[in-house]
């Protein structure tokens, strides 16, 4: 079987499932199994990825695994926050247009500049922005309050040094008073030393990987971000761009799950269909599992002739089989596979049952090797907004593609029930949830809603 739109034997009902596994997180074998047990099945063998040095670049989307403190203060040194004059109090009060203060300047301090001059009475220091005040300044006054040193109108900037050196010296009017500190950045005003800069459990995006520079931290300690290997199978499978033949449908699958993974926080590895045969599906997932810290595959694990993923990896014992009680995505398989164990997902191959199959069981599978203690996606609850009532199997946990609309609290179901309707789900940014004991769901009602934006 492949991953498109072929119906799911699996869902048929009377189908056995296959023979207990002698792996302890296949679980025993049994007729149906819910939904929460199967996740809880996954994630009792899903432990977090033993923590690793890493530089900078190589850090960013990793868990943190340490408490990290400042080592020094942030600014460490009094700063200016403006390119303009460094001054003293005193010698601009009361400055105005008509009757600036008049200083002479002493000098340029550019940022990263040392030996800085000492501003004394009557004086004053051309300053750049974050260059630090100079002894004897207690404020610095924007180059846009001052004539910029040409004697003529209020400046709109300051021209290069190396195009006008002569601005480093000379006289400036100060038309308007200042007081102390203004435009000042503090020692110690972002975080001070010993504070504590990210505790343990940060996942480290852009900000956080910029304080970690900012404080002088070349390498972080964190937990890696899980290799996760995608592959579908069916030899009917065409990669996009190729030309279809009779028969032949484009491969979605792989790529949409990929993407999924990567949005989890992964990093992905797409393996290009594989067909319907054992030996080439056993020789694939072997050379994938040097780089796969969680292999997922799709199609494949219903009850067809030709759905090669179960037949091989019912054969290799350490994968299980089931059915769960839900829609769509009743055939499910999970197991462990390889000389490290590795876990293996194995989900329908019908776009939508793959895709909803992920959201449930292999996003909370990543973020537990992430180290991650919020593993799900949040849910809400919402008011149904429909023409007609839903109905839903009995017996059977339901997730219907929506759009949810959070200033109205109310969620619109998109598409129908079929486990193909790929379109719909492209235009879908929440999962409606229909409970097993529900056989209907009236307009109006509320039910949850799993929010995939």
């Amino acid at each position: 079987m492949s991953s498109s739109a072929a119906p799911e034997s699996g869902d048929l009902p009377g189908v056995p499932s296959g023979e207990a596994s002698a792996d302890p997180c296949a679980g025993p074998s049994r007729d149906l199994w819910s939904v929460d047990e199967h996740l809880d099945d996954i994630l009792a063998a899903v432990s977090p990825l033993e923590p690793i040095e890493l530089q900078l670049p190589e850090a960013q989307g990793c868990v943190l695994v340490e408490d990290v403190t400042v080592p020094v203060a942030l600014p460490p040194f009094d700063n200016s926050s403006m390119d303009g004059y460094a001054v003293r109090v005193a010698d601009v009060a009361g400055a105005t247009d008509e009757f600036p203060a008049v200083l002479t300047v002493i000098g340029d301090v550019a940022a990263g500049a040392d030996g800085l001059p000492v501003v004394g009475p009557g004086q004053a220091a051309r300053i750049m922005t974050g260059a630090p005040l100079p002894p004897g300044a207690e404020a610095v006054v924007p180059v846009e309050w001052t004539d910029g040193g040409t004697g003529e109108g209020a400046a709109s900037g300051m021209r290069a040094a190396s195009a006008a050196p002569e601005g480093a010296g000379g006289e400036v009017r100060v038309h308007r008073p200042a007081e102390a500190r203004a435009h000042v950045r503090a020692r110690g005003s972002d975080v001070q030393a010993g504070d504590l800069a990210l505790e343990a459990g940060t996942v480290l995006g852009p900000p956080q990987i910029g304080l970690l520079a900012a404080i002088g931290r070349a390498t972080v300690r964190v937990r890696p971000r899980p290799r996760v290997v995608v592959l579908s199978t069916g030899s009917e499978l065409v990669q996009p761009g190729e030309e279809l033949r009779e028969g032949q449908i484009y491969d979605s699958n792989s790529f949409a799950l990929a993407a999924a993974a990567r949005d989890a926080g992964a990093i992905a590895y797409r393996v290009g269909a594989v067909t319907d045969d054992a030996d080439t599906l056993r020789a694939t997932i072997e050379d994938q599992l040097i780089r796969a810290d969680l292999l997922v595959t799709t199609g494949g694990v219903s009850v067809g002739a030709y759905d090669v993923v179960k037949e091989t990896l019912t054969a290799d014992g350490r994968v299980d089989f089931r059915k769960l009680a839900m829609q769509p995505g009743k055939p499910q398989g999970f197991g462990t596979i390889g000389p490290e164990h590795t876990p293996l997902l194995a989900l329908p191959g019908n776009p939508v049952s793959s895709y909803v199959s992920f959201e449930l069981f292999v996003r909370p599978a990543i973020r537990a090797l992430m180290g991650l203690e919020d593993l799900h996606r949040p849910r809400v609850r919402a008011v149904l907004k429909a023409d007609r009532a839903l109905s839903s199997p009995a017996g059977r946990r339901q997730f219907l593609r929506g759009t949810y609309d959070a200033e109205s609290g109310t969620v619109t179901p998109v598409g129908g029930a079929g486990s193909h309707l790929i379109a719909a789900l492209a235009h879908a940014n929440a999962l409606l949830v229909v409970p097993e004991e529900a056989t209907g769901m009236e307009p109006g009602h509320e039910l949850d809603v799993v929010l995939l934006g």
